[in-house]
């Protein structure tokens, strides 16, 4: 049912990669909100033609036009929801006059001084960016363990070091996931993204069992770069033999959850959602609690 203290006009979408923009377009028309969409070509699927009513493309670096249609649309709250991969921010990024005099004016050129930039722009254009999970709540990871099988203690001694570690490199906009095997960091997560630093984790140790741990960055802006579990994760998972994966409770967002729990199960991987400042005790998960 529609939220009767949410305005259903003046919503727009810009719209990155994978299913993130379709759930907000749905969760969005589940309370009555037609968003004006606003995809950029490089990276937002072809398909979000076929549900939104108001579709727009725009390459990436285009923000004066991005802007210009955001009020053509008469937009003045908007969503960034979907992934632009961080290494095409920085690599293929053919920037307009006013993007060009933003990236100029950045002291550093990271992921989050980038969006935060933009959000500030779209803020003096009278657009209030706002949570982009907002429409998604039933899909945000709440504390305890997720899946049929708690962690074992191995896999709650990894966690619990890969959440400190993790948490470091978060705190320096590096990246949000680390892979653990036996208390030592195999792979970090820089630009190539979660699933890749899984796959390059699995090359390095030749089939030791792994440990996932993904979490939010301090302070973590819901607005944008929030982090996300799918599907693929899991099946990376699976492939590269992660056991057990740690995340933020409260922060993350699982897509297709029911359907990535089940996965989980099958595949025999323990899921376990922790405070954003917690880390798990091996003790408790060698009394083999888990969820039923």
């Amino acid at each position: 049912m529609p939220d009767p203290n949410t305005n259903t006009t003046g919503w727009g979408l810009i719209a990155g990669n994978g299913r993130f923009p379709f759930l907000v377009l749905e969760g969005a028309r589940s309370q009555g909100i037609d968003m004006a969409v606003i995809a950029i070509r490089e990276e937002a699927s072809p398909d979000l033609g076929k549900i939104a009513s108001r579709l727009h493309w725009v390459s990436l670096g285009e923000l004066s036009r991005t802007l210009e249609l955001l009020h053509e649309e008469g937009v003045n709250r908007a969503v960034m929801a979907g992934q632009v991969k961080h290494n095409k921010i920085f690599s293929a990024i053919r920037a307009d006059w006013k993007l060009a005099k933003l990236l100029f004016s950045l002291p550093r050129k990271n992921t989050d001084a980038l969006i935060g930039a933009i959000a500030r722009v779209l803020e003096d254009e009278g657009i209030r960016l706002v949570d982009s999970t907002m429409f998604l709540k039933p899909l945000v990871a709440e504390p305890g363990v997720l899946t049929r099988r708690a962690p074992d203690e191995r896999e709650s001694e990894d966690m619990a070091y890969g959440l400190g570690v993790a948490r470091q490199i978060a705190s320096m906009d590096i990246g949000q996931t680390v892979v653990i095997a036996d208390r030592a960091c195999v792979a970090v997560e820089a630009m190539e993204g979660t699933d890749e630093t899984i796959a390059r984790a699995a090359r390095i140790t030749g089939g030791k069992l792994l440990v996932v741990v993904k979490v939010s960055k301090p302070g973590q802006d819901m607005r944008f770069d929030v982090p996300v579990v799918g599907l693929p994760t899991i099946e990376q998972m699976r492939g590269a033999g992660a056991t057990a994966l740690a995340l933020d409770a409260g922060r993350t967002l699982l897509f297709d959850r029911a359907k990535l729990i089940e996965l989980a199960d099958a595949a025999g991987i323990a899921i376990q959602a922790f405070p954003p400042l917690a880390a798990p005790e091996p003790s408790d998960a060698s009394k083999g609690i888990s969820k039923e």
